[in-house]
């Protein structure tokens, strides 16, 4: 009696800025693949184009019934680190998140994501007038918006910066 593998979507890490090339050649493989994009504005500055970015930056979805051959040509991809996963191998993701995820990029709606942050946690501002900045999360502000509490000469100042040009410091 044959079993039948039916086929389950994982997260595929990628090399820094390899979404792309890892799902063209996945597509060319004949591998379903899913590289969830969003649209957002240029952050250059002599730009004002709107262009699709990942959602996830070095991940993506990959269909697969993970067989031995299968899964060792999914990771012998250019550009691709590993399947995401724990000791026991890969953890399959639910087709229910994938559709999800599926229908929020298909729109031009504006996707917020990001690390949940803490209060209290040491951010360092990444972009914008307060660049280099070090400071703890006090709380989320207006939609998009955090609230940092700089420490000096035992008194703190509280800044409202764009919540994605801040970043979590690594303790």
């Amino acid at each position: 009696m044959t079993t039948i593998i039916i086929p389950s979507w994982y997260v595929l890490h990628t090399k820094s800025r390899f979404e792309n090339v890892v799902h063209e050649g996945l597509t060319r493989k004949s591998i379903e693949v899913f590289l969830p994009k969003v649209l957002v504005r240029s952050r250059r500055v002599d730009r004002k184009a709107m262009i699709r970015i990942p959602l996830f930056p070095g991940y993506l979805f990959v269909k697969s019934d993970l067989t031995p051959g299968r899964h060792i040509e999914i990771v012998k991809t250019a550009g691709v680190v590993r399947l995401v996963g724990n000791q026991s191998g890969p953890v399959p993701v639910s087709t229910e998140t994938v559709e999800s995820l599926k229908i929020m990029t298909a729109g031009d709606g504006k996707i917020l994501t990001g690390p949940i942050l803490n209060k209290g946690e040491p951010v360092i501002v990444i972009s914008g007038p307060f660049e280099g900045v070090t400071g703890t999360f006090a709380r989320y502000g207006k939609t998009g918006r955090v609230i940092v509490n700089i420490e000096a000469l035992g008194q703190f100042a509280s800044v409202e910066v764009d919540e994605e040009d801040i970043e979590v410091l690594k303790q």
